[in-house]
């Protein structure tokens, strides 16, 4: 049943809600390079604002990040071997806007790495507003919802990783206020 499921919401997501605008943005936003001035914006604003904390807080985003990439990668795709939808042989067409990838699917590292990012910066800054959270979670989702509608995971890969990214990064940050309490 969820395997229909996660097919028919793939074809769906693929195939369905194929536009010229997702056809040009959702490539872009999967791309790891198109975050970089992103992750450089955190790792010098950090410091500089919270001074010895922000370095902290830097080093804890990549510890969260570097978790969640190890725990999807070796924890996950090397065991459960879930072939892309790009890859596998399935009985729907499957529109490939990026190349596919040989690795495997299940969990999807871009959903578990991006929901991590998101989720321990929210915790770091949930006291700033709701619009922080819904902004940091707008961003994994999309970054996510490309994956599935550029044919390299099925929906149910996505929302895994976005769930062990989340869990991860709520272990990780109950870890870093202990550390940090001691520290600073």
């Amino acid at each position: 049943m969820l395997s229909n499921f996660d097919v028919d919401a793939f074809y769906w997501i693929n195939s369905e809600l194929s536009n010229p605008v997702f056809d040009l943005v959702l490539p872009w936003l999967r791309n790891k390079y198109t975050w970089i001035p992103f992750y450089i914006f955190l790792i010098v604003a950090l410091p500089y604002y919270f001074k010895k904390k922000g370095i902290y807080m830097v080093a804890f985003i990549i510890l969260t990040i570097g978790i969640a990439d190890l725990t999807s990668n070796y924890g996950f795709k090397k065991n459960v071997q879930r072939l892309r939808p790009c890859n596998a042989e399935l009985t729907i067409p499957v529109v490939e806007r990026v190349p596919c990838g040989s690795g495997y699917s299940f969990t999807s590292s871009h959903a578990t790495n991006h929901f991590a990012m998101a989720t321990f910066l929210w915790l770091l800054f949930r006291d700033k507003g709701r619009w922080v959270g819904r902004i940091l979670y707008l961003w994994a989702f999309s970054i996510s919802f490309s994956q599935v509608y550029v044919g390299v995971h099925y929906p149910v890969d996505v929302i895994c990783g976005a769930l062990l990214g989340t869990a991860l990064a709520w272990i990780i940050f109950r870890i870093y206020t202990k550390a940090v309490e001691k520290i600073t």
